[in-house]
């Protein structure tokens, strides 16, 4: 198996995992049952955490994972923090559900939490995809 052809089966594993974690993600804003809120407002955050790294992973494929995983983390952190101005324009983009899942409507401390475990997550996803070996 050729380099080229490694990048493409890596790339292909980070697709299709985003392909099953975007659809979980999305439920959990619809979820409606036991831990309704925690579910919407908490463990969405975990599956958005993980679906940044994959997605700059893509973009940036020479990256370590590690470093992925701060940026995600710290670009998340910010976006929390912005929740908590109510500009026009950022009230305009949160009145539609792809605004309000992008950038939040609630800073909530706690979320920090879902963030890290989300980008540690997404770091272990990383780190397992870049140990795929060539077949012999």
């Amino acid at each position: 198996m050729t380099l080229r052809q490694l990048f493409k089966r890596k790339y292909a594993i980070k697709i299709l995992i985003i392909l099953i974690i975007v659809p979980i993600g999305f439920y959990t804003k619809f979820y409606s049952g036991p831990l309704q809120k925690w579910v919407s407002y908490s463990l969405g955050d975990f599956w958005y955490e993980i679906f940044w790294c994959l997605v700059i992973s893509l973009f940036f494929p020479l990256l370590k994972s590690s470093r992925i995983a701060v940026i995600v983390f710290f670009a998340t952190s910010i976006l929390e923090f912005i929740q908590l101005w109510h500009l026009p324009i950022l009230e305009n983009i949160r009145e539609t559900f792809i605004g309000r899942t992008l950038i939040g409507n609630y800073f909530i401390w706690s979320d920090f939490i879902y963030y890290a475990a989300g980008c540690l997550a997404g770091y272990f996803i990383l780190e397992a995809i870049s140990r795929v070996k060539t077949a012999k």
